[in-house]
């Protein structure tokens, strides 16, 4: 049973004549106000036995399968009326807080037999599953001062995605990596690459191209005067690239308004999006002290999308991860040499001791780049002196870049090429340092 704001209402009513008609004694003020509230109570019994019962209703939805962070998508609410009465009242969809449902409450007015759609948009604020798995029903009676409650059970999800914001990069990353696979005028040569084909000389060419040979067939035929042929390279195809995101403790740390976890997720995408398109297989790991995402052996076509599947529902765990295993999870998923990163944190010596230890075995078969968030706060609290309370932060800043630094330091001579950057610049940067090593035939 629910009340209304009508029964504080006729309560105050009842009080306006003992108020007005006080002087007739206490004892008759006393009488007139039991009567009025039982009154009161009276209607109250009445409306909610008028009222129709909510829990003959049937409840449907209308989900999308899956929807991108921050992206709007629409969700319908279907009610049947299975009762003979009409409902009067209101209902509610319980979603969760960061499902974004707006609106999530509608006034209800249904026949008997009949079925009505409650649309709402669906915008969500975090990744994985958004639930909803209950509808409260409010059904009033005709003089609608109290009513009948029920919650009913409906569950629904939507899986949200990761957003892939970092796409925007992909354009001019395409275009540098088209310069490397011999598509342009530009040539660029590496250890890594393979012979694509022959040209004529064009002003720009690096003379060390010239084929003399291919030259001089050239020549020798009738009519075709003299002409200098070049070599084309083209960076080398079909290489492994593994990718393991550290879901652990550290990864829980939220910078520039998200969590490293999602910082890495973006990454990694990025990435995936470019070595693909370069022709290179692209396997993840998402480990903290056991397997909570995994990828491999996906096609070209359906990496991305399995990724962004297999990526939705991770949130980080508040443990250290177990480097130690990492080794072992990379031979299961390869036996070659494999361009290995590790999106993870180098902030602190005690977080980042086992991947030290860990680096010897990885840089000893693959080629290994450590890429880690910075947070720019850190960076802007090293600049505040004004008072002394900001000289002791600036302080601590200052020792926490200079332990990043060693520990950067330490990875470096280990073998392992570092990449630190803000949540918004690491995509690119771990980008930009793919096509570098690409380009020196480093993979």
């Amino acid at each position: 049973m629910v009340i209304t704001g009508r029964v504080p209402l006729l309560l105050l009513v009842g009080i306006v004549p003992l108020i007005v008609l006080g002087g007739f004694g206490a004892s008759w003020a006393v009488g007139t106000l039991l009567v009025w509230l039982a009154l009161v109570v009276l209607l109250v019994v009445l409306d909610v036995a008028v009222a129709a019962s909510p829990r003959r209703m049937r409840v449907e939805r209308e989900l999308p399968d899956a929807v991108r962070l921050g992206e709007p998508v629409g969700a319908t609410l279907l009610l049947t009326n299975l009762g003979s009465s009409r409902i009067h009242g209101l209902v509610r969809d319980a979603w969760t807080p960061s499902a974004g449902a707006a609106p999530n409450r509608w006034p209800l007015d249904l026949p008997a037999g009949e079925r009505r759609a409650f649309p709402t948009t669906l915008t969500p604020t975090r990744r994985g599953e958004r639930r909803s798995e209950q509808v409260t029903v409010r059904s009033l009676g005709p003089l609608r001062v109290a009513g009948r409650q029920a919650t009913l059970v409906a569950p629904g999800a939507v899986r949200v995605l990761p957003p892939f914001n970092s796409r925007r990069h992909l354009p001019s990353r395409l275009a540098r990596l088209r310069e490397l696979d011999g598509r342009t005028l530009l040539q660029v040569r590496g250890q890594g690459t393979e012979f694509d084909s022959l040209r004529e000389y064009v002003r720009g060419d690096d003379v060390r191209s010239i084929d003399w040979r291919a030259t001089a067939r050239s020549s020798a035929l009738p009519g075709a005067g003299q002409r200098l042929m070049v070599r084309t390279w083209r960076p080398e195809r079909d290489r492994r690239v593994v990718v393991v995101v550290d879901s652990g403790r550290t990864a829980a740390a939220r910078i520039a308004d998200e969590t490293r976890l999602d910082t890495a997720f973006e990454s990694t995408l990025l990435l995936t999006a470019l070595a693909t398109r370069a022709g290179d297989r692209v396997d993840l790991l998402v480990w903290d002290r056991r397997v909570r995402a995994r990828v491999h052996d996906a096609s070209s076509a359906e990496v991305l999308h399995r990724m962004v599947e297999a990526m939705a529902p991770v949130e980080p765990e508040l443990l250290e991860t177990d480097w130690r295993s990492v080794p072992g999870q990379i031979r299961a998923l390869t036996h070659q040499h494999a361009f290995v990163v590790l999106v993870t944190s180098l902030e602190g010596a005690g977080s980042a001791r086992g991947l030290l230890t860990t680096l010897p075995q990885l840089t000893r078969r693959h080629t290994v780049v450590i890429a880690s968030v910075a947070d720019p706060a850190v960076v802007s609290m090293t600049t505040d002196r004004g008072d002394r309370d900001a000289v002791y932060l600036a302080a601590a800043a200052e020792r926490s870049l200079l332990e990043t630094a060693r520990l950067a330091s330490a990875a470096r001579r280990m073998g392992a090429d570092v990449v630190s950057a803000p949540p918004a610049d690491l995509p690119p940067a771990l980008a930009d340092r793919y096509l570098a090593l690409k380009a020196a035939g480093r993979l």
